[in-house]
């Protein structure tokens, strides 16, 4: 039997169903001082792979008015995002079983403003990041966005941390890769989407917010 591929790169500790995050507990406060002001009011937020469910809680907890739907294809991570949920008197709705490289993902889904994903597409096979465009393309409505955050190469300007990643990633498994700027773009583009903002953030990740056209 082959091994179950891994979901994440990091050591996670836990308690009953909920896991803790090292990456989250460092990145959630600054995605939070970014993401927030994107969302209007009443947002119901879609959030593609949503790991250990701690950003959900967080960003939750710093606005009342928003409802959020996290999700991802590992039973693990969804037992533990609902954990965390409780602690959100109902705001944050029950994991849903989503891998954005399964066709037709989308269908059946409930209205969204937004959708957010954060560190997936460089842990996950090219396909995924254009499910997610596709997707995107048919759950959101003109001017409602999709906002990423992870490394992304940059041609000349690409750190060196991030090539570092790149390869590193590469060689855990070659469908695997920081992700180059311009290609994600484009597949967007091609889904109806501009990209409107790019913020730098801590240890040379960023946040792309693209918007429907």
């Amino acid at each position: 039997m082959s091994e179950k591929p891994p979901i994440h790169l990091e050591n996670r500790t836990e308690s009953g169903d909920k896991k803790f995050s090292p990456t989250a507990a460092n990145n959630r406060a600054p995605i939070s001082e970014v993401l927030l002001p994107l969302l209007s009011p009443n947002a119901r937020v879609l959030e593609i792979a949503s790991g250990t469910g701690e950003h959900a809680l967080y960003i939750c907890k710093r606005r009342p008015d928003i409802i959020w739907q996290t999700s991802d294809p590992d039973a693990d991570s969804r037992a533990s995002q609902n954990a965390w949920a409780r602690e959100a008197e109902g705001r944050i709705k029950s994991s849903l079983d989503i891998d954005t490289m399964q066709e037709d993902w989308m269908h059946d889904l409930a209205e969204f403003d937004a959708i957010y994903c954060a560190n997936m597409i460089h842990i996950a096979p090219w396909e995924a990041a254009i499910g997610l465009a596709k997707g995107a393309q048919k759950l959101l409505k003109l001017g409602q966005i999709c906002v990423l955050y992870g490394p992304f190469k940059e041609g000349e300007k690409t750190a060196p941390s991030n090539l570092d990643f790149d390869a590193s990633l590469k060689s855990r498994n070659p469908a695997w890769g920081v992700r180059d700027l311009e290609a994600v773009k484009h597949i967007f583009e091609l889904h109806g989407f501009n990209l409107t903002q790019q913020t730098a953030m801590p240890k040379n990740n960023q946040i792309l917010v693209f918007k429907r056209a």
